[in-house]
């Protein structure tokens, strides 16, 4: 034994010095897929909504959606990842949950959101702009970290702070292409975040089928 693993194996047995047991890895399994398909799915039927597929205009269908998986779901999978050490996802996670579940007060009847506003009202419209903007906002500072990170979680969160910018836009243009366009970009979100929650499903497993690509530029240690 070295001279200076003697000094170190001395300090640690004299009295008064607390023993940390090494750290191990946690054994504590993600909940990043659960969320990321929480969200995609929850974005997934609104877009569809957005663009009018088959001629659906009101949106009110989601609200359950919106509460129960966009919404608990994903803050759930955000409260999970902080054990796990993870502070990104666990922002990112309890943040859009948060999103989901105000958005989908908005259209529950009994919240009186709407009712306080004028059939027609422009100001409905306005309100609802700088709510989108806010979350527009956020998208863009969470894609900060993200910069040099991975290839597809950049690529979400473009897509997604774009679908917040164009359906911000329609609401204080009124325009119904802005609306249709925040829609495709929406599908296409959910797209690559279904590509997202697939390719950490698979890493999960010992043995997976094959692998998904998410272009990890470097791994924070």
């Amino acid at each position: 034994m070295s001279e200076k693993e003697m000094d170190i194996e001395h300090i640690q047995n004299a009295p008064g010095v607390m023993r940390v047991a090494p750290r191990r890895p946690s054994r504590i399994a993600s909940g990043g897929p659960a969320g990321i398909f929480s969200f995609a799915s929850t974005t997934f039927i609104l877009s569809m909504f957005n663009v009018n597929a088959r001629g659906i205009t009101i949106p009110n269908v989601v609200v359950g959606m919106a509460i129960f998986s966009g919404g608990l779901v994903q803050f759930v999978a955000g409260m999970w990842e902080y054990p796990r050490g993870n502070v990104f996802g666990a922002t990112v996670f309890a943040s859009y949950g948060a999103f989901w579940m105000s958005y989908a007060t908005i259209f529950i009847p009994s919240s009186g959101i709407l009712a306080a506003y004028p059939a027609g009202s422009p100001e409905l419209a306005s309100a609802l702009g700088i709510y989108l903007c806010a979350w527009l906002i956020i998208t863009v500072l969470f894609l900060i970290p993200c910069l040099f990170r991975s290839v597809a979680f950049v690529a979400v969160l473009t897509t997604l702070a774009t679908t917040f910018a164009l359906l911000a836009g329609a609401q204080f243009s009124g325009m119904l292409a802005v609306q249709k366009a925040g829609g495709v970009f929406g599908l296409l979100t959910c797209a690559i975040a279904y590509y997202i929650g697939l390719s950490e499903l698979l890493d999960a497993e010992k043995k997976p089928l094959f692998r998904l690509p998410l272009g990890t530029m470097y791994v924070n240690d």
